[in-house]
Order: C-alpha cells, then sequence, then structure tokens
C-alpha cells in the first residue's frame, strides 16, 4: 500500500510506503519449531538395539525380567523393549544405562563394546541426539543348564 503525502498547496512531497516487508518460510525449515522426544522413545530403541548383539540373552535385573515373564504371558500384555534400560534425555543429549544379562562363554567385554556402539549408532541414527555416555551393567550369566526363567504356573485353574 503507497500513501501519497501532499502539502497545503497540494503538491506531492513524497511516497510513502506503508507496506511491511513479509517474508513468508523464511529460512530453512528445520529451525521453524521445536522437536522433543520423550526417554520412553529413545528407551525402546535402545533396548531394541542392545538386544540386538550376540551374546546378550535379557534385558534387566532378576526380578525385573520375572515380572515382565508375568506381564508377558497376561492377554493383551505386551513385551516390555524398555525392560533395563533407563534414558535421560536433554534438547541435543542423551545419556543411557543398561541392564543385561549375557550369555555364559562370550567376552563380556566384547559384548559390551558391541551393545555400546549398536546402542549409540542406532539412537543417534534415529533421533539426531548426541549420545554422551552409555553405562552398561552386567547383573547376571546365562548359564548353559539353567532353565529360563518363568513364573510358576498356579496350582487351581
Amino acid at each position: 500500500m503507497t500513501e501519497m503525502t501532499t502539502t497545503p498547496e497540494g503538491d506531492n512531497e513524497s511516497q510513502v510506503s506503508t507496506r511491511k516487508a513479509t517474508r513468508r518460510g523464511g529460512g530453512d525449515p528445520a529451525t521453524r519449531g521445536r522437536t522433543t522426544i520423550a526417554d520412553g522413545v529413545v528407551e525402546k530403541i535402545a533396548g531394541l538395539a542392545a538386544r540386538d548383539v550376540v551374546g546378550v540373552h535379557a534385558m534387566g535385573s532378576g526380578l525385573a525380567r520375572t515380572f515382565g515373564a508375568v506381564r508377558d504371558r497376561v492377554p493383551g500384555g505386551a513385551k516390555s523393549v524398555t525392560r533395563g534400560v533407563k534414558a535421560e534425555v536433554g534438547e541435543v543429549q542423551t545419556a543411557l544405562d543398561l541392564e543385561i544379562v549375557v550369555d555364559y562363554g562370550v567376552s563380556i567385554t566384547d559384548v559390551a563394546r558391541a551393545v555400546r556402539e549398536n546402542v549409540i549408532a542406532a539412537v543417534e541414527r534415529m533421533t539426531g541426539l548426541e549420545v554422551v555416555e552409555v553405562n552398561i551393567a552386567v547383573s547376571d550369566v546365562k548359564l548353559p543348564e539353567e532353565e529360563e526363567e518363568e513364573p510358576e504356573a498356579p496350582r487351581i485353574q
């Protein structure tokens, strides 16, 4: 919109532009908003990535695995991929704590290194967050002769 300013004598003195420069779509679309990622999302990604490593028998402590086995048997109960995983997520970084059970006979240090590499690669690729640390606690070793931990079947049906 352009306005004409006239003097009392009727001369056109100047043109004044009142239109403001509006820029639509200004800049990179990635800078137009904020993305937040929940702790649970990072925990799921890390849990699946850790389970993919050969030598990882299970995730979580014995008690968590027992409760998980009960929950898995309940109709409609979903298997928890976040068992044994705790994430702290910031705006650009995340830190993870994992609790794993390894198979007997594997090198614990090799399994831990492989878990760390797999988890970091998956989380950084999928979320864009920088993984600052992956702490791994080996809570048990699965012996070949040990049976799977299953809850006792009820005596009365």
